[in-house]
């Protein structure tokens, strides 16, 4: 019974850490008034381009709708890991 917890856990770790993996190449680009925002599912950004001149506004704009954007990637990614969890803990 214990030896069937620890690879429970043991398998769910395993999982996470796929998952942190494939939100990490999962990678979304978006553009706003002159700004591209370039950031992955694991909420790191990695570029951010504006033209001269452009207004603080529209660079926290467009940052902003590129979060928006990447949460619903990832909110997808984890639903379908959800199913692999659910089996891996009996539920």
């Amino acid at each position: 019974m214990v030896f069937d917890k620890a690879k429970q856990l043991y398998d769910l770790k395993r999982q996470a850490d796929q998952l942190k993996k494939e939100l990490a190449e999962e990678v979304i680009e978006v553009e706003r008034n002159h700004v591209k925002v370039v950031i992955s599912a694991d909420m790191k950004v990695h570029s951010i381009d504006f033209d001269e001149g452009t207004s603080s506004s529209d660079v926290v704009k467009a940052v902003n709708e590129a979060i928006e954007e990447i949460q619903k990637v990832a909110a997808k990614k984890m639903q379908s890991q959800m199913g692999s969890l659910k089996d891996l803990l009996g539920g």
